[in-house]
């Protein structure tokens, strides 16, 4: 050890050119604890898709009550888009259930938009109501009472 000691006062005194020595243990028979890994090994992460294929599904209504408007917004609040025909319904009642689901637009933070007279889109936040689907809508024949 004081070999060792004198060694290093000579290298840094600059005498002498010092090379520290390796301890090397070699433990023959002991098992390797670890396994190396080499370049060509992958290491398999967990790959999440953030663009589902999920079908979207739209909820018709044709309400004959008020009762119904609360089962429209609970749709809504399950992010699921509706749309409501209010056509067979007397004024009042249409108004009176169109502005319930009006409020219930904005506190969810979704849109509505017209379709034709009596006929809204009641859209939630995750869906972004954009461009002229009118006509589309009525050239497929989604409507079920214009079939």
């Amino acid at each position: 050890m004081s070999g060792k000691f004198l060694d290093k006062v000579k290298f840094f005194m600059g005498l002498d050119d010092y090379e520290e020595e390796e301890e090397i243990n070699e433990d023959i028979g002991q098992e390797q604890l670890y396994n190396p890994v080499s370049p060509s090994q992958s290491v398999k992460h967990k790959i999440v898709n953030i663009h589902t294929n999920q079908q979207m599904n739209v909820v018709i209504y044709e309400p004959m009550d008020f009762e119904e408007a609360p089962d429209i917004v609970d749709n809504l609040k399950n992010r699921k888009p509706v749309i409501i025909n209010l056509e067979k319904l007397d004024q009042e009642l249409a108004k009176k259930i169109f502005d319930f689901l009006n409020g219930a637009i904005y506190a969810l933070d979704g849109q509505i938009q017209k379709v034709s007279k009596g006929i809204f889109i009641l859209a939630p936040n995750n869906i972004d109501i954009s461009g002229n689907f009118k006509e589309e809508l009525t050239d497929k024949g989604i409507f079920p009472w214009q079939r």
